[in-house]
Formats: structure tokens, sequence, C-alpha cells
């Protein structure tokens, strides 16, 4: 199937169930991006600064680009004038650093932040205790320039399903305690993003209404065709 075909059957089967989909296009040259684009697709998620930023100053202005890989602290400011939200924040020192630049351009920029859940030391994120230091902290209050608006997890690559479920399950449920601990009364904090192109279905399951896909629309990856930044 095409790009364009991809999105409008995943698009059948997310929008029903309110869950958003983020077109993962990182090592994808532009064309495939706006072959996605022209199908109805506005927003798309990617790893590398570099190649976010290239692809931002090709493509409409119009795409809502979302932030998943891990983000230095030193890069934010190369994004903080049109990211729509960064998905990866996993600490206070790049929250603030987030906070500052969103300032500079008189911005208020959207994150989520994400959640260790996986068995695996190449994962990043912050432990559940963490994020709880985290919003308790002063620190955290004094930020104006962003918005927490919910939380991301990625799952361990595992073909154990149940595995998956497990860790699925568990931020699902660590989800609904911040929310009626923090954010009772915010209504934006609202976003739960778990979910890839080998596990969004048991995500959605487990109560994902964000799923970030990359092959499932673009196809499996090939040459890289951004250098690394």
């Amino acid at each position: 199937m095409s790009i364009a075909d991809n999105i409008k059957s995943l698009k059948k089967e997310t929008i029903p169930l309110k869950v958003t989909l983020i077109a993962v296009s990182k090592t994808k040259p532009a064309e495939q991006v706006l072959e996605a684009y022209t199908a109805g697709q506005r927003l798309f998620g990617e790893n590398m600064v570099q190649e976010l930023v290239e692809k931002q100053e090709q493509l409409p202005k119009d795409i809502q680009w979302h932030l998943i890989g891990h983000l230095q602290s030193n890069k934010v400011k190369y994004i903080a004038p049109f990211i729509s939200m960064i998905q990866s924040v996993d600490s206070l020192k790049l929250l603030q650093e987030i906070n500052k630049h969103a300032e500079k351009n008189s911005r208020i920029i959207d994150c989520l932040l994400q959640v260790y859940i996986a068995d695996e030391d190449t994962k990043f994120g912050l432990a559940f205790d963490e994020v709880i230091e985290l919003l308790r902290s002063e620190e955290f209050s004094e930020l104006k320039h962003v918005r927490i608006r919910g939380l991301m997890g990625i799952a361990t690559n595992t073909d154990n399903e149940k595995q998956i479920k497990d860790e699925y399950y568990e931020l699902k449920t660590f989800f609904d305690g911040i929310k009626q601990s923090f954010f009772r009364k915010d209504e934006a904090f609202s976003v739960l993003s778990m979910g890839m192109s080998a596990d969004y279905k048991i995500a959605i399951e487990q109560g994902s209404n964000m799923v970030r896909l990359g092959s499932t629309i673009f196809g499996q990856r090939v040459v890289k065709h951004w250098k690394n930044n």
C-alpha cells in the first residue's frame, strides 16, 4: 500500500477511538513527508534536531512537529521557535532550558514527561518517583513558558506481549494518578503517548490516546537520508 493508503487506513482505525496519530518521519526524505501531508496528515515526529530543523524549513508551515527523541539541552534553541510539542522531557534541567527558550520566543511550549517503563538500559525517561518529585518542586512551579500536556513512554522492545501490556498498563495507571494529584482542574493534561508500529494496538487497548507510527506509514527503514545531529 502507498503512504496515502496507509494514512487513510490508520485514520479509520484511530479517529473513532479518539487516538491521535503522529507520523514518525525520521530518516524519511521530504518527498515522503509531503506525500503523507497531501493525504491529510499534519502531525509528524522526529528524533534528531538537525533533521527536524532541515525538514521544517523545506516543508509546509502548517505541519505540527513533535520532537520524540532524546533532546540535549544545548539543542533546544534550534527548535524553540516552531516546535509544537516536545514529547521526550526527561529532566527538570531540560524543562528549565525549554522554558528559557520558549520565553525568548514569546511562546508556551507543550511538553510531555517521558517516563521510564522499559526493561532496557538504552531507554531514557524519568522514574515514577522522579516525576512526582519534579511536579512537587518549587523550580517547576516557576516555569511559566512550558505546559505539561501529559506523559510519554516507550515499552521494552520484546516479542513478549504480556510484558508490553503490563508496562503500558502501569503507565496508564500512573497517568491517572498524576492527573488526579497534580492536574485535576487542568484540561490540557490529557495526553498519554504510548505505542509505536510494533505495539500500538496493545498500547491503545491499555489507554493510549496518541501513537507514534513510522514503518506502519512509510514502510521499513531504508538508507538514512539525513546526517545525525
